[in-house]
């Protein structure tokens, strides 16, 4: 009698799981129920029976406790800040430096009023002040003298304080007659032209921080237990994987959804705008089986069918109900009356006839 033994290793990555194929190839004459037992195996061990003349393949099954689910939930990228900008005061605009895509830095001039009129505001409220500043220090020395009343000293003193307030007022109205960048960013949208005349409250531009973006996510009700603040999640954009950081979670249900929103923050820049899903992993805790999806067939009451062999002296076909809790690329893990070490038949089930004696 000659046998014939070949190894083969597999890995199945949607699962995790390793099995060994351990097929032997007999002379046909040769009538075999053995099973391999001094083989360690994880996952699963592929055997070969002789029945009907045909050789058909079966898998030992190994026993797990949990499965995990992979939910792609899309998002939208956001930019961190985004900001309609204004001059604070009216007038009519001087100068607008940039336009629309241009890449701006903290502090950077946009924009410019006419200031002519504040100018001239400006400069004679200084004049102002440097003649109350010398009538204020002329008098403090009439008092140590004792020339003047401390009422008329005082009165000096009220007038150069005045002055001082008004060229300080004018000073701030300068400084707004320029609109500068409140942060790094690009100019998304530019809203007036040079020469419009402006009330203090119409936007002026629109920025867009280049620094960092947010992932806005509506995350369903049930599976908002899988999420948890500060933590780090996988994220696909565009075609390019990301590491996002749960920065935030709504407290309530976005209006008229089952759904709250998750935001989520990242270390690098991404282009605003960018399709965006969040890949969930979920576990599941539940006792069951991975098995290939080939060694199923549709049975009654949305269950499953698979063909066991027995392990008894003639080792016969049987057929057991199974449920498919998860599906994922070529395997489904299952639960039902299957045991620790059950021979499962892998393929072929067409030709397979429920309590057939194998050979």
């Amino acid at each position: 009698m000659m046998v014939l033994l070949k190894w083969d290793i597999h890995y199945v990555d949607s699962v995790n799981l390793c099995y060994i194929i351990h097929v032997y190839s007999v002379n046909i004459m040769t009538i075999y129920n053995q099973f391999c037992k001094s083989i360690i195996f994880v996952g699963f061990l592929t055997n070969t029976f002789l029945y009907a003349n045909q050789q058909i393949e079966v898998l030992e099954i190994k026993t797990s406790y949990s499965y995990e689910v992979s939910k792609n939930l899309p998002g939208e990228l956001l930019p961190f800040q985004q900001s309609k900008i204004a001059f604070e005061i009216p007038g009519r605009i001087k100068s607008i430096s940039v336009d629309i895509g241009d890449k701006v830095n903290q502090g950077d001039i946009l924009a410019s009023l006419d200031d002519s009129e504040i100018n001239a505001n400006l400069e004679q409220a200084f004049a102002k002040l440097d003649l109350a500043k010398q009538v204020l220090e002329r008098f403090e020395d009439l008092k140590q003298k004792g020339f003047i009343s401390n009422q008329e000293f005082d009165k000096a003193k009220s007038e150069y304080l005045v002055a001082k307030s008004q060229a300080k007022f004018f000073e701030v109205k300068k400084a707004q007659t320029v609109l500068k960048a409140p942060y790094d960013g690009f100019i998304q949208n530019r809203f007036v032209d040079e020469g419009t005349v402006i009330n203090g409250s119409n936007p002026i531009l629109e920025i867009l921080d280049s620094n960092r973006v947010e992932a806005h996510v509506s995350i369903p009700e049930n599976l908002i237990e899988n999420l948890e603040i500060s933590k780090e999640y996988n994220f696909l954009i565009g075609q390019d994987k990301a590491i996002g950081r749960l920065k935030r979670l709504a407290p309530m249900s976005v209006s008229g959804s089952n759904s709250r929103l998750a935001i989520f923050e990242f270390n690098k820049f991404f282009v605003p705008g960018s399709l965006i899903d969040l890949i969930l992993k979920i576990s599941r805790n539940e006792k069951g089986f991975w098995l290939p999806i080939n060694s199923l067939s549709q049975s009654e009451q949305g269950l499953w069918s698979v063909y066991s062999i027995s392990g008894d002296e003639k080792s016969s076909i049987e057929r057991d109900l199974v449920q498919v809790l998860h599906f994922e690329n070529n395997y489904a893990y299952v639960s039902g009356t299957l045991k620790d070490g059950d021979l499962v038949v892998k393929g072929g089930l067409s030709k397979i006839i429920e309590g057939q004696t194998l050979k």
